[in-house]
This record gives structure tokens, C-alpha cells and sequence, in this order.
């Protein structure tokens, strides 16, 4: 396969010629070829007492010592500021069977936790029912990076809580693992 030359427009001001901009749908078109689990973000709103969360697919270890998580949230999001304003938060890794339930945290608006099973983490997040594993966090430090925001999390606990197979993201859709 022969590498893509670079496309260049014409120069700007300083006579040099510049990257043309990347196009938006390509660019999740080509990083959609990524597999990716999808977690959902849960935690208690500190004003209502009731469970808030989300759904991401932007999830990943950072570092062992201290052991600190990652996830991405957009700036458009509803439920982030309802899961922020929380002292601690939990992350729940989806299995294949949450297909639903992750459709649910992503959507705007609703009762998302209407007639869902979940179960109290060891700082009364919530810990969804089927759910692979569960990892209880707080927030270290956040990263403006365009239209989301990076959260890097520091990990107090965690645990693995069902078993199956994990939720995968694939080309703007679900899927499964098979080994």
C-alpha cells in the first residue's frame, strides 16, 4: 500500500504551505474503524439525591502508580454536569448485552434509570446490574481537547461484577466480541 501524500493547500501569510483542514464525517469514518468497549459513567446528583450517568466509549487505563482512569465527555453533554458535580463517581464497564442501556445513557433527557437494576458501589455510586466490572473513581485532574473535555480519574476501587462478553463500538455501531 503506498503512503497518502499529505494534501496541501496554497500558502498562508507566511508563505508556507498548510495541511488543507480535515473533513468531520471522514474523520469519524476512518477512527470508527477503531474498536472500542463502552462504559457507562455513573454517580449520585448531590442536589436530587437521584442516580445520574452516561454512556462513553472513550475509556481508558492511564497509570498503575496512582492508578488513574481516562474518559472523554462532550462539551454538549446534559448528564456530565449532574455526574461532575458528584464527590465520586463510578464507571461501569457495559457487557454485550447492555446494547440498550448504553442507548439509554446517551440519549438526552429521560429517565435513564427508570426500572433499572443496580446496586450500591462502596461510596453509593450506582453499579448496573450486568455490568462486567465496576471502577470507583473521583477527579484528578480535566483537559480542554476541542469539543470534549478529558477526565483523568484517580481509582479508590474496583471490581469485576458479571460475567460475558464486552460492548463494542465499532463503525458508528454495536457489536460483540468473538474470540
Amino acid at each position: 500500500m503506498t503512503p497518502h501524500p499529505a494534501r496541501l493547500v496554497a500558502p498562508d501569510g507566511d508563505g508556507r504551505p498548510h495541511p488543507a483542514p480535515v473533513d468531520p464525517l471522514h474523520f469519524r469514518s476512518v477512527l470508527g474503524r477503531f474498536a472500542t468497549g463502552v462504559v457507562a459513567i455513573t454517580a449520585i446528583d448531590p442536589v436530587s439525591g437521584e442516580p445520574c450517568g452516561l454512556a462513553a466509549n472513550s475509556f481508558t487505563s492511564v497509570s498503575l502508580d496512582p492508578p488513574l482512569v481516562a474518559f472523554c465527555v462532550a462539551h454538549t453533554s446534559t448528564s456530565w454536569p449532574l455526574v461532575r458535580a458528584a464527590e465520586t463517581h463510578c464507571v461501569n464497564v457495559l457487557g454485550e448485552h447492555q446494547r440498550e442501556l448504553s442507548g439509554r445513557l446517551a440519549a438526552r433527557g429521560g429517565a435513564k434509570f427508570a426500572g433499572l437494576g443496580w446496586r450500591d458501589s462502596p461510596r453509593g455510586n450506582p453499579v448496573l446490574d450486568g455490568a462486567l466490572a465496576w471502577i470507583e473513581c473521583t477527579i484528578e485532574a480535566e483537559h480542554q481537547a476541542g469539543d470534549h473535555v478529558i477526565v483523568v480519574a484517580r481509582v479508590h476501587e474496583l471490581d469485576a461484577h458479571a460475567e460475558g462478553g464486552p460492548l463494542v463500538f465499532f463503525r458508528g455501531g454495536y457489536g460483540r466480541f468473538q474470540p
